[in-house]
């Protein structure tokens, strides 16, 4: 999200001296009241709001609807701003606050059509779902009304906030699909065009299979060596030195082991979801305590700011949690002049005035025209069973068999839920939104094979294990399903399979598992993927031993980790890059002219340069190069140079340490476009921990958003670390709670601490 707020202070220079001028004064005018009596007509009963010492949202109410309304008291205090953005962001509706910088994204967005959609589905709800929306909303927006002041982000922006609507929090779902799915998109669209501009065998190339498999049942896809489509020479001379960006690992590991490997019998799930870092970061610490069918819940986890439900968490009986599961959820039809065509005008509002942007649409979903092309997209979130509000019943479930009921249901963009219980059960199933379609395709489809009936039902019976008889289940983002599984779902973006493995073969090294034993797996930084890299460069630089002396001692010495003091985990890392991004410089080169990337497949190219490096396959070499050899070597030199002139002033290999290259720098978007208010609104720097390919994932404001890991039953062992606070107030005691903890690898515990504040919302005296 922050990307979205650099939009407002771009080329704004009033906006420095008003926050030089009335930044404290405001601030402390906007913090929320944390201890007092305030009443409403929208609670049946007393609702308690306290905080501990981290700000947790330690909620007591009546029912599930009292305790919603609690819940968005709370958000509201704490969270407006960036629950305004959530809405604003998948609605298209930034502009109005930011103007025509915004514009653009404001269209891409729109494209979409999610407010309308939204608004569709709530009027569909059922009854105790909506109830439990609408009392939320009356909860935010009452505490926004309770503001003595707006908080700053509106001051500096000049924009008014607005009431919270029930549709806004399905809107906040959407924007999850948004960023969850939005590289599936992507990825079919990129591979289309690079079989328009190259032919299916590049694309067969580009994403082969690797060896990187580890799906619950062992079942692997075959790897086949496939023929090396050649380059040509007018491609070579034309490729230009593009970087590929790296796709983030977003999704997440989760892996659960059964009672059977447990000292009290209770099974145990571990779940780190891998998300952009921002402050304040996405979730937000709750318990919810309400009465339901005469029994007391107590649900304890990670609310989304927008939204009335417990994400991950536990409810005493059964613990839930998830990552991404990267099924196929979207075609693209190639449509002609045959295709019936009509457009849809929405109107963007800008702080002045407003723009009307028209949508060509089909009966396949809008369309897009790439070259001389045109494409409709047949998204999973433009259905209307993509949203809803299922993710509450997780609350009252006992066993994990109950949870799989509820994920055959959930309007969610389709995790791998993993689901375990007191009494012993360890469960997975793809829970969320999946189009019943049975022909998923990696390229556009043409419009004969569109299957229109199926798109329109959701796929309840998607595969699923229950208490397996390794006693073990992971997920890592790659393919979780049988190879016969896959044929019928699709692939929408796996990562590779690298983490996935790791995990899988570090819980098979062990019979028994306490929650130190999860924790330390979280941190796992073990670098097993680039090993044969490390090996390639060493390779290299060893036909000249005196000239790179220096540079074999410290890839030798490399600790095979992403360690903080680790130089050479740094040359090799930014070796592979280089050699990717440099190789496959010709394809980038064509894609960029159609703003598109390879960048949305980038995790999948690993097969394919090893097979190149490995064939030597000349017509792949840049035009300068004479061999392979020389060519490695080159790109080495290359990525050291570029590392150096980034991170040392001195041009001093120590400098490279992956500590300092990969620090860890989570930022207020307001920050980067006003450094001057870093101290203010930033976490502090630390050094970084981690990488992608392995269980600990981190990059520079990338990683695992929450670290959480219990036995139902077991509350009080559990662990839930997040890299930020509560609050995204930078005056409130909660802005920073608990970040220290989360970079210094401390088990947070998942149950709050002893109230420290508490607010009172009183039913209003009946007139």
């Amino acid at each position: 999200m922050h990307k979205i707020i650099k939009i407002a202070l771009v080329g704004t220079s009033s906006v420095a001296t008003a926050v030089a001028g009335g930044l404290y004064l405001s601030l402390s005018l906007s913090l929320p009241a944390l201890d007092q009596d305030v009443t409403s007509d929208s609670v049946k009963q007393q609702v308690s709001l306290e905080r501990d010492r981290l700000g947790t949202a330690i909620i007591h109410a009546s029912d599930r609807q009292d305790a919603a309304y609690g819940l968005g008291y709370a958000h509201g205090q704490d969270r407006f701003f960036q629950m305004d953005l959530l809405r604003r962001n998948s609605a298209g509706e930034l502009a109005e606050i930011f103007g025509e910088k915004a514009l653009d994204l404001d269209k891409r967005r729109r494209f979409h059509q999610l407010r309308k959609r939204a608004e569709l589905i709530v009027a569909k709800l059922n009854a105790e779902h909506l109830a439990v929306l609408t009392t939320y909303a009356r909860g935010v927006n009452d505490a926004l009304a309770a503001q003595t002041l707006s908080s700053f982000e509106y001051i500096v922006t000049g924009a008014e906030p607005k009431p919270w609507q029930p549709a806004d929090s399905l809107l906040v779902i959407y924007s999850m699909y948004l960023d969850l799915q939005g590289n599936t998109i992507k990825r079919d669209l990129t591979l289309t065009q690079i079989q328009t501009l190259f032919g299916s065998e590049m694309v067969n190339f580009l994403i082969q299979p690797s060896q990187y498999q580890a799906p619950l049942d062992g079942s692997q896809l075959a790897l086949t060596p496939l023929p090396i489509p050649a380059l040509s020479n007018n491609l070579l001379a034309q490729a230009q030195p593009l970087e590929i960006a790296e796709p983030l690992d977003i999704g997440s590991n989760n892996w659960a082991v059964t009672g059977e490997l447990t000292e009290n019998g209770n099974a145990m799930l571990s779940d780190d979801m891998h998300l952009s870092f921002a402050v304040p970061i996405i979730w937000y610490r709750a318990q919810l305590n309400y009465q339901k069918d005469g029994a007391e819940r107590q649900v304890t986890g990670v609310s989304l700011p927008g939204a009335p439900a417990i994400v991950v968490g536990s409810n005493g009986e059964v613990a839930w949690g998830f990552t991404n599961a990267y099924v196929d959820t979207a075609d693209w039809v190639a449509i002609d002049e045959k295709t019936p065509i009509y457009f849809e005008n929405e109107t963007i509002a800008l702080p002045d005035s407003e723009v009307v942007y028209a949508i060509e649409m089909s009966p396949y979903g809008p369309v897009k025209e790439v070259g001389e092309q045109r494409y409709a997209l047949s998204w999973v979130a433009h259905t209307d069973y993509a949203v809803d509000m299922q993710l509450i019943e997780l609350d009252s479930i006992a066993s994990v068999e109950q949870g799989i009921e509820i994920a055959e249901t959930m309007g969610i963009p389709v995790q791998n839920m993993l689901l375990v219980d007191s009494m012993g059960s360890a469960a997975w199933k793809p829970a969320g939104a999946y189009p019943s379609r049975t022909n998923p395709s990696n390229v556009a489809m043409a419009t004969q094979d569109y299957q229109s009936v199926n798109w329109l039902q959701d796929q309840a019976k998607l595969p699923q294990v229950i208490d397996p008889e390794s006693n073990r289940l992971w997920t890592g983002n790659s393919r979780v399903v049988s190879v016969d599984a896959h044929k019928a779902l699709g692939d929408g973006g796996y990562a590779l399979g690298a983490r996935s493995m790791q995990i899988r073969d570090r819980l098979l090294e062990a019979e028994r598992f306490s929650v130190k034993d999860f924790y330390q797996l979280q941190l796992d930084n073990e670098a097993r993927f680039l090993v044969p890299w490390q090996q390639l460069l060493l390779n290299q630089l060893s036909a000249q031993p005196e000239r790179f002396a220096e540079d074999i001692d410290y890839i030798k010495s490399w600790q095979a980790c992403a360690c903080s003091d680790s130089v050479g985990y740094t040359l090799v890392r930014h070796f592979r890059t280089q050699v990717i991004d440099t190789t496959f410089a010709p394809i980038e080169t064509e894609l960029a002219k159609y703003q598109l990337s390879l960048s949305s497949i980038k995790r999948y190219l690993e097969p394919g340069i090893w097979q190149l490096i490995n064939t030597q396959e000349p017509s792949w070499l840049p035009r300068d190069e004479q061999s392979w050899s020389s060519h490695l070597l080159q790109m080495y030199l290359s990525a050291k140079e570029a590392s150096l002139a980034k991170y040392s002033d001195s041009n001093e290999m120590a400098d490279l340490a992956w500590g300092k290259v990969n620090q860890l720098k989570i930022q207020h978007p307001f920050s980067k476009q006003l450094p001057i208010l870093s101290t203010l609104l930033d976490m502090p720097v630390v050094e970084g921990f981690g990488d992608s390919f392995m269980p600990a994932v981190q990059g520079a404001s990338f990683g695992a958003s929450q670290r959480f890991i219990v036995q139902p039953g077991d509350e009080a062992n559990g662990i839930m670390t997040i890299p930020g606070g509560q609050s995204g107030h930078p005056l409130s005691d909660f802005y920073r709670a608990g970040f220290d903890e989360y970079v210094s690898q401390q088990s947070t515990p998942l149950l709050p601490g002893e109230a420290i504040h508490r607010l009172a919302i009183l039913p209003s005296p009946k007139g």
